[in-house]
């Protein structure tokens, strides 16, 4: 089966990578059936930022998968979910995720706790790997893309997934209309 690819970047199977990633990607890539399909790719990490990447390397946004960390509490008990909503979109955070969380109010968690609890870079930040128990919320509009591009959990690649096998992420809940 051919890697997902796009012509301005050199894909290279992720199973086999494992330099390319951050240790909690290549750890949940070891672990997931789904794995054989995905492709690792080399960039320029001054380039992670999904809009400066978009232009450089001729990606469309629509392909592009960004994943944000929201947290909320009820009754002190804490909610984690990382939402993963196409790029020319943002997640409906204060409705949607706030509703699906079960809390009062949702907002984005600290880069620097996002950071230190996923084992990954600002701007890398992938839902594959992880912390157990954080919900993975999927924008369903990003099934319907042949290819898109994730973080990698490092700023110097990204992964490139086909769109259908977002839905088969370990803990992924498909959520329409996630991204606004």
């Amino acid at each position: 089966m051919p890697l997902p690819s796009f012509p301005s970047l050199t894909s290279l199977p992720a199973t086999e990578h494992h330099d390319l990633v951050a240790a909690p990607v290549a750890a949940a890539l070891a672990a997931w059936p789904g794995a054989a399909e995905v492709a690792v790719v080399g960039i320029d990490p001054d380039l992670a930022d999904t809009a400066a990447m978009s232009e450089a390397y001729d990606i469309p946004m629509t392909a592009s998968g960004n994943c944000v960390v929201v947290a909320g509490a009820r009754a002190g008990d804490e909610r984690v979910a990382a939402c993963v909503v196409r790029a020319d979109t943002r997640a409906d955070v204060n409705t949607l995720v706030r509703k699906m969380l079960d809390v009062r109010k949702a907002s984005f968690l600290p880069m620097e706790r996002a950071v230190a609890e996923t084992g990954m870079e600002h701007g890398g930040i992938t839902p594959l790997g992880l912390p157990d128990g954080w919900r993975v919320l999927v924008h369903d509009a990003l099934l319907d893309e042949p290819v898109v591009v994730l973080g990698s959990g490092v700023r110097r690649s990204k992964l490139l997934v086909p769109g259908r096998v977002l839905a088969d992420l370990p803990g992924a809940e498909v959520v329409p209309d996630l991204g606004r």
